[in-house]
């Protein structure tokens, strides 16, 4: 699954923090993905990039018709009616503190209605898939669209990166209330029966190669769960680095990577890697 960020700036914008992955607005989504579904992409995940929407403390411009993920979801299911579109919806880049909010206003976000497969609230407050179920029951859509629970999200200094991409990072504080402590694999276990119990299709953990123990075990836990793994901004960007620096060979280590995932128990990788994944595996064998 490739994660894309979808700007309303229409341009291609290069995130400096993550080299070769771009912020892009619509009429560049089409070139940017083609090319990948030809080579076998099957999956992307979506995170709005609001540049021009005002951003107020409750994060309502992300229900706004203007929201460029809503524009993108139109065109994808047009152009390639057979990928799979997952929608983040969180509102941290929607909000004008830079924090995910309580605000249940995620529920009326136009992204469920308009074709998303797919709903990921990377926020994951307390009662949030819950909150998300009892909606998507409300209007019908229980049996169409799917609820992704990051029920395994640590409080992480891999997703620097991600908050420069997706211009998210907060004005004050952190999410460390809202977010695992990096210790505990008890409060995971528990966070992710919690999402079960409350009707989570699929489960996640964030970030991906520091916590491959909780994939492991939770995957073990609920084998009947598709378990998807995050292998976050700055886990791309340490890989990136080293490599440019000859510490090891990229496409040597991000296998090696993806190997360990799948090992570990992963049935989706989420990953900025994944158009290279793609070239290399489509590479004749010597």
């Amino acid at each position: 699954m490739y994660p894309l960020f979808i700007s309303d700036i229409d341009e291609v914008v290069n995130i400096p923090s993550l080299p070769e992955v771009n912020r892009i607005g619509i009429s560049h989504v089409k070139s940017t993905v083609e090319p990948l579904v030809a080579r076998g992409l099957t999956s992307v995940l979506l995170f709005g990039v609001p540049e021009t929407i005002n951003k107020d403390e409750i994060g309502s411009a992300a229900d706004s018709p203007k929201n460029p993920v809503i524009s993108a979801i139109h065109l994808l299911k047009q152009e390639f009616p057979d990928l799979l579109i997952a929608c983040d919806v969180c509102l941290c880049a929607y909000t004008s503190h830079g924090h995910c909010v309580l605000s249940m206003s995620v529920l009326d976000y136009s992204d469920v209605v308009t074709g998303c497969h797919i709903v990921a609230p990377s926020d994951m407050m307390d009662g949030r898939v819950g909150a998300i179920k009892q909606s998507l029951r409300a209007a019908g859509l229980q049996s169409r669209v799917s609820v992704l629970s990051y029920s395994s999200k640590f409080a992480s200094n891999f997703y620097g990166p991600f908050r420069d991409a997706a211009k998210s990072a907060p004005k004050f504080g952190d999410r460390r209330s809202y977010q695992l402590p990096p210790g505990s694999s008890g409060l995971a276990h528990r966070a992710t029966e919690r999402d079960v119990a409350e009707g989570a299709d699929m489960l996640m953990v964030k970030p991906g190669m520091a916590y491959l123990d909780i994939l492991r075990d939770l995957k073990k836990e609920f084998p009947h769960h598709l378990m998807f793994v995050y292998q976050v901004s700055g886990e791309y960007a340490m890989l990136y680095h080293a490599a440019q620096n000859k510490v090891f060979d990229l496409k040597a280590i991000v296998m090696e990577s993806m190997t360990s995932f799948k090992r570990a128990g992963a049935n989706v990788i989420i990953t900025y890697y994944a158009p290279k994944i793609l070239e290399w595996i489509s590479e004749p064998k010597s």
